[in-house]
């Protein structure tokens, strides 16, 4: 199964520097990685629990006789994947005798591996375990501290949204810790923001925007500790009466501000940070709880702190690449010409969940015998080689195109031959058209390499898709004639090029995708062009989409 050689290896030492007995379970119930303690407490060897049903091996009820699996909570909880806990369950050891435990099982995520649960147990009384603490009338329970730091990790590294993953946040401390939560975030520039004042309430978490916003500079000689806290100091322990004297920066007099609006009678503060800087401080406090923090609570706020921390510098390193990433793309996207008798529009998006460039593209020009060149295409691959692929692409297709006088097909097949040699571009599809006008009327050519055909709509909202002149992608067959197509482009008609991002996804067959795109687009041919660019993107691109699009729509104007 899976040993300590396995891909739970990993996990295994993980789970031995817990202080709890644990193990990890998959969809199926099935132990796939356990700790050493777990193994000790169970009297059984690691490798006599891995990949075994651990409802059928170690459940049992206060006689000792197997539980039903319907009325089993470990399992339930389990084969949800909710989190859940309890005091009175007995796990049977290697020599037959009964371990009472109180567990807890929560869902978690490691890395790429499948969905899992966390399961931790330790050895309880076998009367049972004591009635349910209300929050905040004692500490929490060793077993409670190590749950809550294992979903602290599983919610805040699921997500690389910065505010997500602060709410998250906020959600694990209240009210389950403290009344309230504040979170201070240090800018790039090194100004600080108060990002939330958080409170829980009947209704659930409520905010305090008026104690939101921007606050003073962190003087580097204050001893509060507020102050000490977004410098970086280990945790500390404060109430009202430490603001009361002089206070000795602005940084302070906030926190004398937030003590009076808030009633906090015991707040605790730790610093956000990571190994290379600190990013802000979580604050907790307690106003309705009676019970005042303690330097404990500082030892568990510290450790909650530094794991929100590294997930939050994640997210930022993510949220830089990808504004970086995206800031990359547009300027490797052309301004469009002005073209007389015609509108043009371009949008483009990245993939969702992609923090690279890619290598979708269009590019519209004017020709030197006065055409308008228009092309769509997609170079293979999400990363920065298939943009500078895509850049190199479009600008030996523009270089070529000038200066030839061709039609589209044989532009295309030069361009075929030419990225064996110049261009580092394994595979591509593109779509290369030409508009020519003779007198009022407009004339629409084209190649297609391996593309989803271009739609034409008309002003009536006849959509059809333009199947002729299609041939092999980009880098498969370079020394293949390619074939051309030719169409009237008619008064009023929209010209639709666009990636397959439009209308794949890894959930819908394509030909759904298509269908999906000739009816909105038909029936968005009368609005605006840009509008109907903005429409087509919002009512047809999957919601499991998870690559780039690049439209390029073109309205032939009215007749007179």
């Amino acid at each position: 199964m899976t040993g300590a050689d396995g891909p739970y290896g990993s996990v295994t030492a993980t789970l031995d520097g817990l202080g709890s007995g644990a193990y990890l379970a998959d969809e199926q119930g099935r132990i796939l990685a356990v700790n050493s303690h777990g193994a000790r407490l169970l009297g059984r060897p690691v490798a006599e629990l891995l990949g075994q049903d651990a409802h059928d091996l170690l459940h049992r009820s206060r006689a000792g006789d197997p539980v039903p699996r319907a009325q089993c909570r470990m399992r339930e909880s389990i084969l949800d994947g909710r989190t859940a806990q309890g005091e009175e369950e007995w796990l049977e050891r290697g020599d037959g005798t009964l371990l009472p435990v109180a567990w807890l099982a929560t869902s978690c995520q490691v890395d790429a591996l499948p969905a899992s649960t966390l399961v931790l147990f330790h050895a309880a009384a076998a009367a049972g375990g004591t009635a349910p603490r209300a929050a905040g009338d004692a500490g929490l329970s060793e077993l409670e501290r190590l749950a809550l730091l294992a979903e602290t990790t599983t919610l805040l590294t699921s997500t690389l949204d910065i505010h997500e993953a602060l709410r998250r946040l906020i959600d694990l401390v209240v009210p389950r810790l403290a009344d309230w939560a504040v979170i201070d975030l240090i800018g790039e520039g090194g100004e600080v923001r108060r990002f939330a004042v958080a409170r829980a309430g009947k209704d659930g978490v409520t905010f305090r925007q008026d104690l939101q916003g921007p606050m003073p500079p962190v003087p580097h000689e204050s001893s509060m500790p507020l102050a000490r806290a977004l410098r970086g100091v280990a945790s500390s322990v404060a109430g009202p009466e430490t603001y009361q004297g002089p206070l000795d920066s602005g940084v302070a007099v906030e926190q004398r501000r937030l003590f009076e609006e808030t009633g906090m009678h015991s707040a605790v503060m730790a610093p956000l940070r990571t190994l290379h800087e600190v990013l802000g401080a979580l604050t907790l406090g307690r106003a309705e709880q009676p019970r005042p923090f303690t330097t404990a609570d500082g030892v568990l706020l510290e450790d909650i702190a530094r794991r929100a921390g590294y997930a939050l510098e994640n997210a930022r390193l993510y949220q830089r690449q990808r504004k970086v990433a995206e800031t990359m793309q547009r300027h490797l996207l052309p301004r469009l010409p002005y073209t007389p008798g015609h509108t043009m529009t371009a949008r483009y998006l990245p993939a969702p969940h992609a923090s690279q460039v890619g290598g979708d593209w269009y590019d519209a020009f004017t020709l030197t015998d006065g055409a308008t060149a228009l092309a769509v295409g997609d170079v293979v691959g999400h990363d920065v080689d298939a943009a500078a692929g895509m850049a190199q692409l479009r600008n030996m297709l523009r270089a070529y195109a000038l200066s030839q006088e061709r039609p589209a097909s044989k532009i295309v097949e030069w361009l075929d031959r030419a990225t064996l040699d110049v261009a580092e571009v394994s595979m591509a599809t593109l779509v290369f058209a030409r508009m020519t006008r003779q007198g009022d009327r407009c004339e629409l050519s084209w190649t297609n390499a391996g593309h989803p055909p271009p739609l034409l709509v008309t002003h009536e909202g006849i959509a059809r898709y333009l199947t002729e002149g299609h041939g092999m992608l980009l880098g498969v067959s370079p020394d293949e004639d390619r074939p051309d197509a030719t169409t009237e482009f008619p008064p009023g008609a929209t010209l639709l090029l666009y990636t397959d991002g439009l209308v794949e996804s890894p959930r819908h067959d394509l030909t759904e995708g298509l269908e999906r795109l000739r009816r909105h687009a038909a029936a968005l041919a009368r609005r605006p062009l840009e509008s109907f660019a903005d429409e087509v993107l919002a009512r047809t691109r999957p919601p499991d989409n998870d690559d780039d699009v690049a439209l390029l729509a073109v309205r032939q104007d009215p007749g007179p």
